[in-house]
């Protein structure tokens, strides 16, 4: 089974690599927006308490996070799944590591997506949204290195990342990440 987290600042491609990843390999892709969402839908308690803070334009606390990520994890198909935007803080991912144990998941690799900021701010540019100005790319940029990538050393520390250069074309680095996640 595959129990994979997909990583790396905003703009590297994390979302496009998720889905062709989960096509492939038939993984669940999970990421924090089909959590909320389902979660949502579903009406569950914790979904609830969710869509109440979201819709008060704040931000939904660790604990109410961990809880809804926790409900689907228990919900995995047998092939396994690829998460996506989630952890993005140290104590998100702490987290995580308890569930993964509680939940013998024990195979866990983490692909850390790998460009430069000019690469990256290039990427958002052309994405053409009314939100990817240069401004909000820097903060968004400067937020991930701040706040996010404190997680990527807690993996690295626990031997689990897998660097790739997430430089070139879409289906080259496709190929690397399956050929070092096999």
């Amino acid at each position: 089974m595959y129990q994979l987290i997909i990583y790396g600042p905003p703009g590297v491609g994390k979302g496009t690599q998720a889905e062709l990843i989960a096509s492939k390999l038939k993984l669940e892709h999970i990421s924090t927006g089909a959590i909320l969402r389902k979660a949502f839908e579903d009406k569950t308690e914790l979904g609830i308490k969710a869509k109440e803070i979201m819709d008060k334009g704040e931000l939904v606390p660790d604990e109410i996070m961990n809880g809804i990520v926790k409900e689907c994890m228990r919900n995995i198909n047998s092939g396994g799944f690829i998460l996506d935007g989630y952890p993005r803080t140290l104590k998100q991912a702490k987290a995580l590591s308890e569930i993964f144990a509680e939940l013998d998941y024990t195979h866990v690799k983490v692909i850390n997506i790998i460009a430069d900021d000019n690469e990256i701010t290039k990427r958002l540019l052309l994405r053409g949204r009314s939100d990817d100005t240069e401004e909000t790319i820097a903060n968004r940029i400067k937020v991930y290195y701040d706040s996010t990538a404190p997680v990527k050393k807690y993996y690295d520390d626990l031997g689990l990342t897998i660097d790739i250069n997430g430089i070139g074309e879409i289906e080259d680095i496709n190929k690397k990440i399956l050929s070092l996640i096999s």
